[in-house]
């Protein structure tokens, strides 16, 4: 009888930017840290992040659907599929066949629904891109919008203060469009600017759970894509969702310390280098507390 170890597969589709730590280039060494073969399913390649004042950018919508054929003639099987900036409705749709046409019972879905941040959408997206993403959560496991992105998926006015009731009653109606568990990222904590939280919904078991990290005064490209990967890990893992949350908080926070310190050009992203090795590491502490 052959013994086979396996590696798990994990199709990406994320953009490639050349420079900054964002997207594949983030994706890509935590996944592979956490064990995982990851397959990128590149969107598009850029210089550099859009952060930057300018960068040059190829559409690789064409691509797609010609890498996702060889796949198919490979007879390739993943065991998650994770996503994040979709440049086009058109994308929407490929991704969307992609998984239908690839995903088994077994398989894991996880959607972070770009589409803006600080209450707007980015400049490249219109309310026919927010319509698009509305319908393609139905088909996630797993999704991480921010607090900007949960109101459009919403169809709601932003709001920046929120209660904790207020922010349950909005995780309930997005698993109701689908998703069995919805993680909300970048929620400002009322009264308190020293903190930032995070909120999840797990409709297994019906619970909600929340996470408040420290808030430091600076931006890193960057972090949601990374928050969003340990989160794909850890639940490939094997991890409970309030674990993946405390994996994927405290991973995020051990980044922006290791990196705060520095003379740096914070465009580039956290100094990923050199907090990869702790995700081999246990849990410190535990900051998650049902609510």
């Amino acid at each position: 009888m052959k013994c086979i170890n396996r590696v798990k597969k994990v199709a990406a589709v994320h953009d490639i930017s050349c420079m900054g730590r964002v997207s594949l280039t983030v994706v890509i060494p935590i996944l592979s840290t956490m064990g995982f073969q990851v397959c990128p399913l590149p969107t598009a390649v850029l210089s550099n992040h859009t952060q930057y004042p300018s960068f040059s950018f190829l559409d690789l919508t064409d691509e797609m659907p010609r890498i996702i054929e060889q796949w198919k003639e490979l007879d390739v099987q993943f065991d998650a599929f994770y996503t994040g900036y979709l440049g086009s409705p058109d994308q929407v749709h490929i991704v969307s066949a992609f998984i239908n046409g690839f995903r088994t019972d077994a398989s894991l879905v996880v959607i972070d629904p770009v589409l803006g941040d600080n209450g707007k959408l980015y400049a490249n997206f219109d309310m026919e891109m927010v319509k698009e993403m509305q319908q393609f959560i139905a088909h996630a496991d797993v999704i991480t919008p921010n607090l900007t992105e949960l109101f459009y998926l919403l169809d709601l006015p932003y709001k920046e203060q929120l209660s904790d009731e207020e922010l349950k009653k909005y995780l309930k109606q997005l698993s109701d469009r689908g998703p069995e568990i919805v993680i909300i990222t970048s929620v400002p904590v009322i009264d308190d600017p020293r903190v930032t939280a995070v909120y999840a919904y797990n409709r297994e078991g019906d619970k909600y759970w929340k996470i408040t990290c420290s808030y430091l005064p600076a931006h890193y490209p960057g972090t949601g894509d990374t928050f969003t990967s340990v989160i794909t890990g850890a639940l490939l893992q094997g991890d409970s969702l309030p674990v993946a949350l405390d994996r994927a908080a405290q991973f995020i926070l051990q980044g922006i310390r290791a990196t705060f310190g520095y003379e740096y050009d914070n465009r580039e992203g956290i100094l990923l280098e050199k907090v990869l090795h702790n995700l081999d590491m246990p849990i410190q502490s535990n900051s998650y507390e049902l609510i």
